[in-house]
């Protein structure tokens, strides 16, 4: 018989998003869940058709598969879907009845380690170039002592009275009995009535390591860089968490960025700006000449293609925007003055002509004041 269509069968859209993926997943599972349908064996094959689909579409690299190939996409690396109900359903109780029973049936409970996240600032030249740096995190390992125990030496922990090592109780809640961990020993089944000094019976201890993050070029404030299994430890025979790296960007004194442009403001003289004429301008991988135009006023810009930031995704370089600033000279002396005088008497005459902007400005205050 031909598989029904994944999405079908969560009764989701092809756009739907993770979460929503998720909730789908977690109602059919409510529903169609052989505990809560002892008398009703057909509910169990809804249950795995259920996880099947959940297993595909919450996959980022399978549901792509899927979406473009079909089932035939996806039979290989799923394994056909035929893993056995009691393997699906321990499964299916680590990722999402977790969170609505509390915890999965049988014994101690294992699960992953906590993920990690350290803030490394970066100067703007090595975000643009990328860099290699090494960082030092605190990280939870095996005590020696009692070699994760968490009992003292020569003293071992004990079965849990309370659960009868089981680590797990049965509760009572409405029609349904459910299982959650043990309140006593947290679901370890276990209880440690001597601890270990070093670790305090966690069976762990704080230490330090030092990693190379290697940045790629072209990261922005906000990018995360990914360092799988380099988190906290799991328990329980459970895999390590990731760390994420957090880039932050110091401010420049030079230039500011905007995505894959760079800007800056470039001071010239007034003389620079009314002759026109070729300047220096800074960029990241050194000066560069600039082509000024006669008569450049302050605030217009010049673009230097291929100046700014290479994409760290897409790869499309970026440009330089340089704002010209006209500046005043200061501090002249009295020769200067008076040919500064003499040059403004050589133009009175013209005012529009050679002062454009101001001329209308004039125009612009007699018509509102009449």
């Amino acid at each position: 018989m031909a598989k029904r269509d994944f999405y079908e069968i969560l009764s989701i859209s092809r756009t739907a998003t993770e979460v929503e993926i998720k909730k789908a997943y977690r109602r059919m599972a409510m529903k169609y869940h052989p505990d809560r349908n002892a008398d009703d064996a057909g509910t169990e094959e809804k249950f795995k058709e259920a996880k099947e689909a959940y297993e595909v579409l919450s996959e980022p690299q399978k549901r792509a598969a899927y979406d473009q190939f079909g089932h035939a996409g996806v039979d290989q690396s799923m394994g056909g879907g035929s893993r056995g109900a009691a393997g699906g359903f321990s499964d299916v109780f680590g990722d999402v009845f977790n969170d609505i029973f509390g915890a999965s049936g049988g014994g101690r409970q294992s699960y992953r380690g906590a993920d990690l996240r350290y803030h490394l600032e970066l100067s703007l030249e090595d975000a643009v170039a990328g860099t290699t740096v090494k960082i030092r995190i605190p990280i939870h390992t095996e005590c020696k002592t009692c070699d994760g125990s968490g009992a003292k030496s020569g003293t071992q922990p004990v079965s849990c009275s309370t659960c009868g090592g089981h680590g797990q109780v049965r509760m009572q809640q409405g029609f349904f009995s459910v299982q959650q961990a043990c309140p006593h020993c947290g679901g370890t089944g276990k209880v440690i009535k001597s601890p270990c000094g070093d670790c305090n019976g966690e069976g762990q201890i704080q230490e330090h390591k030092t990693l190379s993050v290697k940045v790629p070029a072209g990261v922005d404030t906000g990018d995360r860089i990914r360092l799988t299994g380099e988190g906290e430890p799991g328990h329980g025979g459970a895999g390590s968490g990731d760390l994420y790296v957090e880039v932050q960007v110091q401010h420049h004194d030079v230039f500011t960025r905007d995505d894959n442009n760079l800007s800056c403001d470039v001071p010239i003289s007034f003389t620079s700006a009314a002759l026109g004429g070729d300047i220096e301008v800074p960029t990241l991988s050194g000066k560069a000449s600039l082509k000024v135009q006669e008569g450049t006023q302050t605030g217009q810009q010049f673009r230097l293609r291929g100046k700014g930031v290479k994409s760290v995704r897409s790869g499309v370089i970026g440009d330089l925007v340089c704002r010209v600033i006209i500046e005043t000279p200061v501090k002249l002396s009295k020769k200067q003055k008076n040919l500064l005088q003499e040059f403004d008497k050589t133009i009175a005459g013209s005012r529009s002509k050679h002062s454009p902007k101001h001329s209308s400005w004039l125009d612009g205050v007699k018509k509102f004041f009449d």
